[in-house]
C-alpha cells in the first residue's frame, strides 16, 4: 500500500458528477533539474492531467456552466466557439457530457488532424478563410453570428467572457496556494485568453496580500510583454509569430483586463528557449510537454534566476506533446523553422520524426 497515494484518493473521492467533476485537483510537480540549477523550488501544475488533456477544461467547463446560470443555454441547445485548439477540445467533453450541441468555427489554415479529433469528440466543424480579427469574416465573427441567428445556442467567447477567468480565481489559484502551503514566491504562465494568467493572479495577489509576484509570459510576435513592461503605454502591432499555438495576443482581452495592472511584469521568451525545454523536460524530467508548457518553464526559471535562491515559482503545464509531435520532434519542421540548433546536441536523438 502506498501511504501517500490512498491520502491522495481520499481528497480526491469520486468524480460523482461525470467528466465535469474530474476537472482541476492537478498535481504540481518540482521540477527536479531545473530546481537545482535555480537554486529554486520550479513547480507545474500538471494540467495535461485534466481529463480531458488541459487546462482549458476548466475554462470550457465554465463558460458552459454561466451560459446555464444566465438563462442562456436550456437542455438541448447548442454552444458556439471560434477555436483552433484545446479549448474547443474542452468544450466537445464537456458538451457531450452535458447533452449538447457544439460548433466550432476555425482558421482552415488548421491541420487536418485537429478538425478530424474535433469531429471524432462530436463536434461540428466549419473551417473558415484565414483572416484578421478586424475582417467581419474572421472565425469568431463567425461564430457569433452563427449563435446569434438560433434559438437555445450560445457563443461562449473564450477571448472576453470572464467567466473564463473566473474559473481560474475559484479553481487554479486556490489549487496552487493550498498546495503550497501559501509558500509561493511568484507565478508566470503565457497569455493567450488570459483567463489563466488573470485569473491566478487576482486570486495570489488577493490572498498574500500582494506578496506573491506575478509574471506574463509572452512569445514573439506578442504585444502584451510591451504592453505590460510599458505600464501600459504602449499596444503595438503585431509583429512577427510564434511556433507555440494558444498563447501570444495582439489586443488586451477583456479576461485581463481586469488584472493586467496587478502584474509584476512581464518576460519575453524566444522559440528558441521554447524548443530547448521541450526537449529538456522530456530528458531531464520524464515529461512530454507542448511548446506553450515549456514557453512557461522557460519563464519559470528565467523568473528564478530574477529572483534569485530559495525562491518558490510556479508555473502552468498546459497539456502534453502528443497533439504536436509531427512538428516538435521532426528533424525537417526544425530545420525550416531555424529551430533545429536550439535543441541541445544530446538531446537530438529525441528527434525521431523526418
Amino acid at each position: 500500500m502506498n501511504p501517500r497515494g490512498v491520502e491522495i484518493s481520499k481528497a480526491q473521492r469520486i468524480a460523482d458528477n461525470g467528466f465535469i467533476s474530474a476537472i482541476g485537483n492537478t498535481p504540481l510537480i518540482r521540477l527536479k533539474k531545473l530546481s537545482e540549477e535555480t537554486g529554486c523550488d520550479i513547480l507545474g501544475k500538471a494540467e495535461f492531467q485534466n481529463p480531458g488533456g488541459s487546462v482549458k477544461d476548466r475554462a470550457a467547463y465554465y463558460v458552459v456552466k454561466d451560459a446555464e446560470e444566465r438563462g442562456l443555454l436550456k437542455p438541448g441547445g447548442t454552444v458556439v466557439e471560434g477555436t483552433a485548439g484545446n479549448t474547443g477540445i474542452g468544450l466537445a467533453h464537456v458538451c457531450r457530457s452535458k447533452g449538447y450541441k457544439l460548433v466550432i468555427f476555425m482558421p482552415n489554415t488548421q491541420s487536418q488532424g485537429k478538425i478530424d479529433l474535433l469531429r471524432l469528440l462530436g463536434a461540428e466543424v466549419y473551417p473558415v478563410p484565414a483572416v484578421a480579427y478586424d475582417n467581419p469574416e474572421n472565425y469568431n465573427h463567425q461564430a457569433t453570428r452563427y449563435a446569434e441567428a438560433r434559438e437555445n445556442c450560445v457563443w461562449t467567447n473564450q477571448f472576453d467572457n470572464t467567466a473564463n477567468r473566473q474559473a481560474h480565481i475559484e479553481t487554479t489559484g486556490p489549487e496552487i496556494w493550498a498546495q503550497t502551503g501559501g509558500n509561493i514566491d511568484a507565478f508566470t504562465c503565457g497569455s493567450g485568453t488570459a483567463g489563466t494568467i488573470a485569473g491566478c493572479t487576482r486570486y495570489l495577489k488577493d490572498v498574500s496580500n500582494g506578496r506573491v509576484q506575478c509574471y506574463v509570459a509572452d512569445p514573439p510576435g506578442s504585444v502584451i510583454y510591451g504592453y505590460v513592461q510599458s505600464h501600459g503605454a504602449e499596444l503595438g502591432d503585431r509583429k512577427g509569430s510564434s511556433i507555440t499555438e494558444g498563447i501570444g495576443q495582439g489586443r488586451i482581452t477583456e479576461n485581463l483586463k481586469p488584472d493586467v495592472e496587478l502584474l509584476d511584469g512581464a518576460l519575453h521568451i524566444s522559440d528558441a528557449k521554447s524548443i530547448e525545454m521541450v526537449y529538456r523536460c522530456l530528458d531531464e524530467e520524464g515529461l512530454y510537454l507542448g511548446a506553450s508548457s515549456c514557453l512557461n518553464v522557460a519563464a519559470a526559471r528565467d523568473l528564478a534566476l530574477k529572483l534569485g535562491p530559495g525562491k518558490t515559482v510556479v508555473t502552468i503545464l498546459c497539456d502534453g506533446a502528443y497533439r504536436y509531435a509531427e512538428r516538435l520532434f521532426s528533424k525537417k519542421w526544425l530545420h525550416e523553422k531555424k529551430l533545429w540548433e536550439s535543441v541541445p546536441e544530446g538531446l537530438r536523438k529525441y528527434a525521431v520524426l523526418d
